[in-house]
């Protein structure tokens, strides 16, 4: 049986779909099948292969969540995870923010979970689902819009009550774990010593990064240098390299390095660790307002070895 290809304006609501795939061992071989399903629809997989366990959940929740963050994308990034019943790699890349992750069965349970979560990770059971029904759960999958009738609604449009649920669903849900959502909990449960002491910390406590527009740090340590880093959003760190190594570890919003000694590129979001080795040469991009603490094996110093005209000139021949 044949699947109709999906239309663009459908599945990458007016953009370029891209899917993000991946399956641990028990649903490797489903995987497959519907990448190269993917494929024949001309849509863009990126193709992680196969992991042990639900790891390979986590990493495809992680990249999700990174591509979500870009806004100014020219691309919409969705995610494919397989495991053996589908619930193990679903829980997994939940993990990260901007992420809904749903584990589909049928092509009934695809079309609610686009419908009403605005699901945008499909996660699939390799020992329970056969593969002409997983072919046609990704095509619901790719095919349905967020909002439109499911069998949820009994295939009719929504009641206008629900219709406003639902327009500020993902908004709502986005703001789950933020500040002003957490304010009753944290009195009840005081945050720890290091979150009190980051919340603390006063804009002119940092000394702008003169060649680095945008850029301000706060050192706290010197010979090895300890500081926290501070960009706002779409700040570019144009190529540059230090004698030391140094350590990072994001503590807010989100950037990509990408080191041009080893020709690797790295997205960064919260909590996320990167380690840099002396004399390799990176360049950076802030996607929000960004900070981190960062550590360097030696005294802080920075090279630049190119302006920040050029910085941009690269990023934007990246982005095409």
């Amino acid at each position: 049986m044949a699947h109709e290809k999906p239309t663009s304006a459908v599945a990458g609501a007016g953009r370029p779909l891209k899917i993000i795939a991946g399956a641990d061992d028990f649903g490797s071989s489903l995987k497959d099948t519907l990448v190269a399903q993917l494929r024949s629809f001309d849509i863009e997989v990126e193709d992680l292969g196969t992991t042990k366990y639900y790891s390979v959940g986590e990493e495809v929740g992680r990249r999700v969540s990174q591509a979500a963050k870009n806004t100014e994308s020219a691309v919409e990034t969705r995610g494919l995870v397989a495991c053996g019943t589908g619930v193990g790699v679903a829980i997994f890349a939940n993990k990260f923010p901007g992420v809904y992750a749903a584990t589909c069965l049928t092509p009934g349970d695809a079309l609610n979970a686009r419908s009403i979560s605005n699901c945008n990770v499909l996660a699939v059971s390799g020992m329970s689902t056969a593969p002409e029904a997983a072919a046609e759960i990704l095509t619901t999958f790719l095919n349905t819009p967020f909002k439109s009738p499911c069998p949820a609604s009994g295939s009719n449009p929504w009641p206008e009550e629900i219709q406003s649920f639902l327009d500020g669903s993902v908004t709502e849900m986005s703001k789950i774990g933020d500040e002003t959502t957490t304010t009753a909990a944290a009195a009840a449960d005081p945050p720890c010593f290091i979150c009190s002491v980051a919340k603390s910390r006063q804009d002119n406590e940092f000394t702008p990064v003169d060649i680095m527009p945008g850029g301000s740090m706060k050192i706290l340590r010197e010979t090895p240098t300890s500081a926290i880093v501070r960009f706002k959003a779409g700040s570019v760190e144009p190529a540059h390299h230090h004698t030391f190594g140094h350590d990072l570890v994001v503590t807010k919003g989100s950037k990509c390095v990408w080191n041009l000694t080893k020709s690797e590129k790295y997205d960064l979001g919260i909590g996320d660790y990167l380690f840099t080795p002396a004399g390799d040469v990176h360049r950076v991009k802030y996607y929000e307002d960004t900070e981190f603490f960062i550590k360097w094996d030696g005294h802080w110093d920075l090279f630049l070895d190119e302006d920040i005209a050029s910085a941009n000139a690269a990023i934007d021949i990246q982005k095409k």
